[in-house]
């Protein structure tokens, strides 16, 4: 992430995605024995797909004569959320020095996607050879770390008897901090606000990066400019001193730390010089600042729902103008909707069963309309397994339902809010719950579902609406909190945008992908978002 530096305290500036290095380690077990006077000599090769093709990306060190190799060498990769990242580690038992693969024994190879690596944490699996059957017993291990310093450092500074450097009044003082950069120069790194006509400034505590302020190693040398600030840029240097993160990390509330500021030029001229004033650390501390990754490997379950619309207006699913009609290549914009965003997410949750819900229905046998019902017909379990079996109930019940109205969000909205609500008694950031909701068209309890959606902004849950067919989406775009916040029919704010709605005509000519990224986009920062405002850490979390 890349900071700017300006006289206010500016946030992170980056990619809209979740982007970050992900570190894999990957060991061998009882790998087949192809060398007849000694053992194998395996390594590993990592391929990712790359529109369609296998493409490779690294390959480990060869571990001689050995069964049951751990890899030094790691692999790292770019992590994407919003994509399925398909890789392959193939194992070889290395006979000649040629970087040719079918020069070299195959021992067998695992597939999977990046997404369950890291959502498991570390996972072992058997080698398939290339007919699909087992590589003996042999089996791989691959372990996933983020390859971050996520650690902050939040600073509260003062100053005391600050040299008077304004001929009519006093200073208006601020801080510069500066680190030693690659070319031995001092590189700007922090600028506090301008405190005005005072030699005694209190600044306000900021908080940036600690790789930023001395590239994660707290015993190196910092340096700290103090000047006083003239509106034609010209600020006149009051003093300077050096210090590291592990000194001003002694400070404590009570025991504040003193650094004298020093003006090297003053201190030249002037025999009695002391100081050009004091500047006081009143308190230095630091802290993680948790990422979705880093929930996502302390164990954060996704916990994902599809609700479906079966109003009247999506028209009859045997016509072929319907939006439930499935055409001859077995899909329409509802299968579509639930394949983009399904895939994705199934990687991160463990069992893979997933409520699939429908609205706006008459239902067999008293052809009473629902508005929140299995679409399975199985209301004690509504699971369907993976993906595959949420297409597959949602095929096997069109048949057997009648498409009514009105279309009510709210019954669904507030089914997912109640199990969102007890996840949150475990006082754990162990759940977070995904509610995908595809409709074609204007919600008739408008009302109802604001207040459920600003109820829901409360609790561990996230909602992506997707619009099928060509209605008017307007209130859609309402619910979605981007350019204002939603507020409640009782006049209450949402804590936080947690509803992403994206219109399925916008991407009816675009790779599949694409629409997976829209949707799932701001859906990282909406979980860190939470479980930070509940002051909850990643399960498995190391202290700062």
């Amino acid at each position: 992430m890349a900071y700017t530096v300006t006289p206010t305290p500016a946030g992170p500036v980056g990619s809209q995605y979740c982007v970050c290095k992900v570190e894999l380690s990957v060991c061998g077990q009882n790998l087949l024995d192809r060398d007849v006077t000694s053992k194998s000599d395996p390594f590993c090769v990592l391929f990712m797909e790359v529109n369609g093709k296998w493409v490779e990306l690294d390959r480990t060190e060869t571990a001689v004569n050995n069964l049951n190799p751990a890899f030094s060498k790691k692999f790292v990769i770019d992590y994407h959320f919003e994509e399925v990242q398909k890789l392959k580690f193939a194992l070889f038992d290395q006979d000649k020095s040629s970087m040719q693969l079918y020069e070299h024994d195959f021992l067998g190879e695992f597939s999977c996607t990046l997404g369950m690596i890291v959502s498991s944490k570390k996972i072992t699996r058997t080698l398939l050879l290339g007919n699909g059957k087992p590589a003996g017993k042999g089996m791989i291990t691959i372990a996933a770390q983020e390859l971050s310093d996520n650690r902050v450092i939040t600073l509260s500074m003062a100053g005391r008897k600050l040299d008077k450097k304004d001929l009519f009044g006093k200073s208006d003082p601020f801080l510069e901090f500066y680190k030693p950069g690659d070319d031995g120069k001092w590189m700007l790194v922090h600028r506090t606000e301008v405190i005005k006509y005072t030699l005694d400034p209190v600044w306000k505590p900021f908080t940036v990066p600690l790789v930023s302020l001395c590239d994660g190693d707290v015993e190196k040398l910092i340096k700290v400019m103090c000047y006083d600030y003239d509106s034609d840029g010209g600020h006149d240097f009051i003093g300077e001193f050096q210090t590291s993160v592990a000194r001003m990390c002694e400070a404590q509330d009570a025991f504040p730390l003193e650094l004298e500021c020093i003006n090297p030029k003053k201190q030249k001229k002037k025999k009695n010089y002391k100081n050009s004033g004091i500047i006081i650390v009143k308190s230095c501390k630091i802290t993680r600042d948790f990422s979705f990754l880093d929930y996502i490997l302390g164990g954060c379950q996704l916990m994902f729902t599809v609700g479906i619309d079966f109003t009247a207006s999506n028209g009859n699913p045997r016509d072929p103008s319907s939006l439930h009609y499935i055409n001859p290549m077995g899909t329409n914009e509802y299968l579509s909707a639930i394949w983009a965003v399904g895939q994705i997410i199934q990687d991160y949750d463990s069992d893979k069963m997933f409520p699939a819900l429908g609205f706006g229905a008459q239902l067999p046998p008293d052809w009473k309309v629902s508005h929140e019902f299995a679409i399975n017909f199985n209301p004690t379990n509504p699971f369907c397994s993976g993906v595959e079996g949420i297409v597959q109930a949602y095929s096997a019940c069109l048949p057997h339902i009648r498409f009514y109205g009105p279309t009510n969000f709210s019954p669904i909205v507030n089914h997912v809010a109640r199990f969102a609500a007890q996840a949150t008694q475990q006082e754990a950031a162990s759940q977070y719950f995904i509610l995908l909701i595809i409709t074609d068209g204007v919600i008739s309890d408008m009302d109802e579902t604001r207040h459920a959606v600003v109820q829901a902004s409360k609790l561990p849950m996230s909602i992506i609406i997707v619009g099928v067919g060509n209605a008017d989406f307007a209130a859609m775009e309402f619910l979605d909190g981007d350019s204002r916040v939603l507020r409640s029919y009782t006049g209450e704010e949402a804590v936080r945008d947690i509803v992403q709605f994206v219109p399925f005509r916008d991407f009816r000519n675009a790779p599949k992908e694409t629409l997976a990224k829209a949707v799932l986009a701001e859906l990282p920062q909406q979980v860190v978002q939470y479980f930070k405002h509940q002051n909850l850490p990643p399960i498995n979390s190391e202290p700062a």
